[in-house]
């Protein structure tokens, strides 16, 4: 039986991979979430890494729950992102060892995913954004495309004064028939204004709303997804199990977005997954960046029964995300015909670069010399 031996970060502050490798030597490679990745490595090597010691490969749902468990006076969103590292290594550990891709290991199989081009600026004007989303669904063949509209956590200001209004037109007109129009508002408006907006957004063709108001309101948000057609999506901030029974039972959205990295990982998204599939919600993962979260994204739109009707994809580059370059060996993002393909590759089939490992900083526990932190020794036992 595989146990875990090693657990290694290699972090800087936007980005954290993590390595897993067993009492044989095999090894497999995960992520954090994004941001402040190094204070999250911290917190993985004080509160994830020492119960995953000595612990099964195999046994990566049980591990989840057992250290959620023992850290219940920590129920925030930075253990859900450190457990996402450890969680993610062990799939990729396992399908190494299987020489399977994660995807095959969760019942799918490889294949194309359809991606679509997603914004992420507001501080574009709308003719220059709409002219940038139809030049890259034209070059690159994206059939789907979601720009932003309102201010994040606006409170109903715009980013500036009268730019949804302008927006939401522009680039409809712009992409014309044929290419699937999706907007994001993170949590920028108050339920009148949602709806409002919402009813725009209608009349012009659109048909995803994602976070039209506060995320943390989920009883604004289902009337929001009541008073309007267009789907309501959602759920990207959410990293507590419990608010996902909620919100699914609710049900207040038409499509649920966890995000693998935000919510612990591939087993919790899973999970998720399920749960709307049991309703009939689809499922539309948040992924907005082009990490490990693309790509673990991509092996889950290929498994689950209930998968939505395509992948984010970021269109930025380094003036918006410097730090996602040269993050993996060789090309793994490559875009064909609109779509991205998930390999027959072991794991994630994916490698970091050993040159943004080389600069990273280094970080170890390991069951040689494993020295507890005095609370853990105080009030867990551990020795």
């Amino acid at each position: 039986m595989l146990t875990i031996a090693r657990l290694e970060t290699f972090s800087n502050e936007f980005v954290c991979f993590v390595r897993v490798t067993a009492q044989d030597g095999s090894y497999g490679w995960g992520q954090c979430a994004p941001y402040n990745a190094d204070i999250t490595a911290a917190i993985f090597h004080r509160q994830i890494a020492p119960w995953a010691l000595g612990w099964p490969v195999a046994e990566a749902a049980e591990l989840g729950t057992h250290i959620l468990t023992m850290e219940h006076k920590y129920p925030g969103s930075y253990l859900q992102r450190a457990l996402a590292g450890l969680d993610t290594a062990l799939w990729d550990l396992r399908g190494r060892v299987a020489e399977q891709p994660v995807v095959a290991l969760i019942g799918g199989r490889p294949g194309r995913v359809r991606l679509y081009a997603s914004s992420m600026r507001r501080d574009i004007q709308p003719d220059l954004e709409a002219e940038r989303l139809a030049r890259l669904c034209g070059e690159q063949g994206f059939t789907a495309a979601k720009w932003r509209i309102g201010a994040e956590c606006g409170a109903d200001r715009d980013q500036w004064e009268g730019r949804t209004e302008v927006i939401i037109p522009t680039v409809a007109a712009r992409l014309g028939q044929g290419i699937d129009m999706l907007v994001d508002a993170n949590s920028g408006f108050s339920l009148p204004r949602a709806i409002e907006v919402g009813r725009r957004l209608e009349d012009n063709g659109v048909a995803h709303y994602e976070e039209p108001v506060a995320w943390w309101d989920i009883d604004a948000t289902r009337a929001v997804t009541e008073a309007l057609e267009i789907d309501v999506t959602g759920g990207e901030q959410d990293c507590d199990m419990a608010q996902w029974q909620r919100i699914v039972a609710a049900p207040a959205v038409d499509v649920v977005q966890p995000d693998i990295l935000y919510l612990g990982g591939l087993t919790r998204t899973l999970d998720v997954a399920r749960m709307a599939a049991h309703v009939g919600l689809p499922c539309t993962p948040h992924a907005a960046n082009l990490s490990l979260v693309t790509i673990a994204t991509a092996h889950l739109l290929r498994a689950v029964p209930n998968a939505g009707k395509y992948l984010e994809f970021s269109i930025e580059g380094d003036d918006y995300y410097p730090w996602q370059r040269g993050l993996f060996e060789g090309d793994p993002f490559r875009v064909t015909d609109g779509q991205i393909e998930v390999t027959d590759a072991p794991g994630w089939g994916v490698e970091p670069a050993a040159a943004w490992l080389a600069q990273a900083g280094h970080r170890e526990t390991s069951t040689e010399g494993y020295a507890p932190s005095a609370y853990n020794r105080l009030y867990h036992g551990q020795s």
